[in-house]
């Protein structure tokens, strides 16, 4: 049973999903191609149509018989939705349904040269909107990478590039964007180099199809918002939008400015019955990972392939890279060829790519089919789909298994892999890149052992991957007619020490622009009038830095000193912590200037060998600003430099809890505005404010770091804001304080607590075990509290409340302060705060029942 062996879906006639055809779109031909006549097998017969050509040098029929598909005439005639998509079935609340295409080769055993031609046919739909000009052809993970490079080959495009979701470490994360209803969300962009993306030529977009556009959408306001252009032309096998998405589609164009044209071999729409949901969730639980009642074999093969050849789109492919690939295509495919002929004599083949890794796969199946091997392609997949053994069902058999990539709890799947119709069972030749092939693809689970299980024959090929650093080094070396001109998006250079700061270089990379030349600091009488006013920001200027007396250095030394072992706790657990719900591959980025020791002492931790593995982690400093946001810039670096979901944003501790809520409504705003998505989850040393989840503890103690402004913060000013000094391309900014050195303390701040990890590390286990044993939601009871004293005080804004030790003490050194509250008269953990209070003469009042060890309020200047 082929699936298609009954003119009515069984989707359609049991459950009343109608897929309904509106239009079919084919282009004028480009050229008279003779028909090629694909090797007959039992229930592989092939029939003759022209009109396509499946690979750049070798002109080739569409051949579409074998996916039960009618006819077509010589004309180029266009092809229904009933003949391009079959109903399909999911356990999703959010979509119960999903298309199976009968010409992608992804859930369906399908002739590679189908295939190839329905992408050449879209690729000829996609040169009439072009004309001559070049362009840029995007495919999205991982349904179309193979489709976007078969209308890439066709177009002969300039770039061809897929998103994808794999972390490639040796590469460079250029840009990124999100797919809402995607079974897995993140797109990430790795070409090398960026230039060769980064233009203004067209781009074309590719997926297999367009349900409601919202993908589409999302994608082209990324990319515009990162490299704008003028036109776009966004490309499907079928295009089921309503006329409501429609519409939606065409507002959005009209507002981003810019030229969007979207063509598709078939256009209609999708009816959905009410109950669609429930009705699949009552069906049986499928049967999957068949069995039989002998093992499959297994063998494995080297793929020869150049190391300078791309095997595929993921950093991206030249035109200028077409010519070797095609050889290297033929001589791989030579040497699997011999070893089926040796091994299998006869018998049919089903190529299995996985996941992204698509073209190549396609590209040696057609091959095969073109040297009389009998050979249907399709791939593996991350998306779960109901699996159902009944005639008119296009997913008749299923396979679970363990990811083969570093994703031990990921299961991934394999739909069909089998030719009923055919007298001889066919050998599963299974086409990876180095980092799918681990130990999981053999191990119980694996896809090998669930394929050999069912009684398959499986052939490894293993297709040694280009390296991306090779790549970028190759093609920045090119001459300049290889590289598309770039539209040179750069980044300011971040800014190390000892040019910038007194931490030394390896320490943090501050994310800042330098402004030690600029008149910034006010009185600080004045400068509050003006905040408050609402003439001006706090960020816009800087206060005078406040340079405490000789006793008030005195008492740091001692806090430091009786404190350093317990900083020292807290900043191993809360390192432990990210790093087992993190994992290794992560980058600290601290809010500048609070968040920065402590970063700097993260890193130190990781980094030491002290009860661990050596663990070294990049570490960054980003400025963030109320009620302004964070720096889009500084996103934008790390977007470009690093995996946005490896970003650890660190502070030193929590007040009331809005620089969590800054930080999530900001990164949640870049997001929307185009950027890459960010983990907003804020890690902080200490959380009393009870408004994170990972911290290093929760009590309001003295933080050292937090008794000094710039002298214990690597002389860094705090961060600024100003329209006149910052530009839309830097960063935010900051002054190195230069002058304060002989005072600077904050090298004296790290080497305290390093030198204490040894002595702590025996204590990390148990810390780390209790804050993961531990209810951590954040309750917020903190900003409950502000308010409390808010409406208690008559104060007018929680801006005006400052909780806790280390906010208390920034009222004190850059605020006009009107009172400090204690819970204790005499508590050691604010014995700096009274003698703040007392040079500034501020009232110190106790309040037995304050949540925090204290609490400074800020004078309203106005009353």
């Amino acid at each position: 049973m082929s699936g298609f062996d009954r003119e009515t879906p069984w989707a359609t006639e049991h459950l009343g999903i109608v897929l309904h055809h509106a239009e079919c779109f084919s282009a004028t031909p480009r050229s008279t191609v003779s028909p090629v006549v694909a090797s007959p097998v039992d229930g592989l017969s092939a029939e003759v149509v022209s009109g396509a050509v499946a690979s750049p040098s070798a002109a080739v029929a569409l051949d579409v018989s074998s996916v039960g598909l009618s006819s077509l005439e010589a004309s180029g005639a266009g092809l229904s939705i009933a003949e391009l998509v079959r109903p399909g079935l999911r356990r999703n609340p959010r979509r119960a349904h999903l298309l199976v295409s009968t010409v992608l080769g992804k859930h369906l055993p399908t002739d590679p040269r189908v295939v190839i031609g329905a992408g050449e046919r879209l690729g000829d739909l996609v040169r009439e909107q072009l004309g001559a000009r070049a362009a840029v052809v995007l495919g999205f993970a991982e349904t179309a990478t193979g489709l976007g490079h078969c209308v890439a080959a066709r177009l002969d495009a300039a770039c061809y590039l897929h998103s994808t979701r794999r972390h490639e470490p040796r590469a460079t994360t250029l840009t990124g964007f999100e797919e809402g209803h995607s079974h897995a969300t993140s797109h990430l962009l790795q070409p090398a180099p960026g230039e060769i993306f980064a233009n203004d030529l067209p781009l074309v977009l590719v997926d297999d199809e367009i349900s409601t556009g919202d993908t589409a959408i999302d994608a082209v306001r990324a990319l515009h918002a990162f490299a704008p252009r003028a036109h776009y032309v966004l490309a499907s096998l079928v295009d089921m939008r309503t006329a409501a998405d429609r519409d939606k589609f065409e507002k959005f164009a009209a507002e981003l400015g810019a030229r969007i044209d979207t063509v598709c071999l078939a256009a209609g729409r999708t009816d959905l019955p009410d109950g669609l949901v429930e009705s699949v969730a009552a069906l049986p639980d499928p049967e999957l990972n068949p069995t039989a009642a002998q093992r499959g074999s297994f063998g494995r093969c080297e793929l020869p392939w150049p190391a300078d050849v791309p095997e595929g789109g993921r950093h991206g492919v030249l035109n200028t890279d077409v010519p070797a690939f095609d050889v290297a295509v033929k001589a791989a495919a030579d040497a699997v060829q011999a070893r089926l002929s040796a091994e299998f004599p006869g018998r049919p083949v089903i190529v299995l790519g996985h996941e992204e890794l698509m073209y190549l796969p396609l590209r040696l199946a057609a091959e095969l089919a073109d040297g009389g091997i009998p050979t249907r392609f399709q791939t593996t997949t991350r998306s779960p789909a109901y699996v159902l053994d009944e005639p008119g069902y296009p997913l008749r058999r299923g396979f679970r298994f363990t990811a083969p990539e570093p994703d031990p709890a990921a299961q991934r799947y394999l739909y069909n892999a089998q030719l009923p119709d055919s007298d001889e069972a066919p050998v599963l030749l299974l086409v990876l890149d180095p980092p799918a092939d681990t130990a999981e693809l053999l191990a119980p689970g694996g896809l090998v052992d669930v394929l050999t299980a069912s009684g398959a024959d499986v052939l490894l090929a293993v297709a040694p991957g280009a390296d991306p650093r090779v790549l970028h080094e190759n093609r920045t070396a090119a001459t300049p007619s290889r590289v598309p001109a770039a539209v040179g998006r750069t980044f300011p250079e971040a800014l190390h020490g000892p040019d910038f700061g007194s931490y030394a270089a390896e320490e943090v990379s501050w994310l800042l622009k330098d402004l030690s030349g600029a008149d910034l600091e006010a009185d600080v009488a004045e400068r509050e009038r003006r905040i408050q006013a609402g003439v001006a920001h706090y960020a816009e200027s800087l206060p005078v830095e406040y340079q405490p007396d000789a006793e008030y250095r005195e008492l740091f030394d001692r806090v430091l000193a009786d404190s350093a072992e317990r900083l020292a706790v807290a900043v191993a657990t809360v390192s432990e912590l990210v790093v087992a719900e993190r994992g290794e591959d992560i980058v600290l980025v601290s809010l500048a200037r609070a968040g920065t020791p402590v970063g700097v002492l993260m890193r130190r931790w990781l980094a030491s060998g002290v009860g661990r593995p050596v663990l070294t982690v990049p570490h960054y400093a980003v400025s963030i600003v109320r009620d302004r946001g964070i720096d889009a810039v500084a996103l934008d670096y790390l977007a470009h430099h690093h995996d946005p979901s490896s970003i650890v944003f660190v502070d030193g501790w929590t007040g009331k809890g809005a620089i969590t809520r800054e930080l999530t409504e900001a990164l949640d705003t870049y997001h929307a505005a185009g950027g890459a998505r960010f983990n907003d989850e804020l890690v902080v040393l200490a959380d009393p404010g009870n408004s994170v989840r990972t911290y290093g503890t929760r009590d309001d103690f003295l933080i050292a770091s937090a008794c000094l402004n710039s002298t214990v913060s690597g002389l860094v000013s705090r961060t600024v804001l100003n329209e006149t000094l910052i530009g839309p391309r830097d960063f935010h900014g900051a002054k190195f304080y230069r002058e304060l050195a002989d005072a600077d303390v904050s090298n004296q701040l790290l080497d305290a607590v390093t030198a204490a990890f040894p002595v702590v590390a025996d204590q990390v286990p148990d810390a780390v075990a209790a804050i993961r044993d531990s209810d951590r939601t954040p309750d917020w009871s903190g900003w409950a509290s502000v308010e409390r004293v808010r409406a208690e005080y008559g104060v007018a804004s929680v801006n005006f409340v400052k909780p806790g030790v280390g906010e208390t003490t920034r009222v004190l050194l850059r605020r006009v302060p009107w009172r400090v509250l204690v819970r204790e008269a005499d508590a050691p953990e604010h014995a700096h705060i009274r003698l703040l209070a007392a040079a500034r003469d501020v009232p110190v009042e106790v309040v037995p029942d304050l949540a925090y060890s204290c609490m400074g309020l800020i004078k309203e200047l106005d009353q």
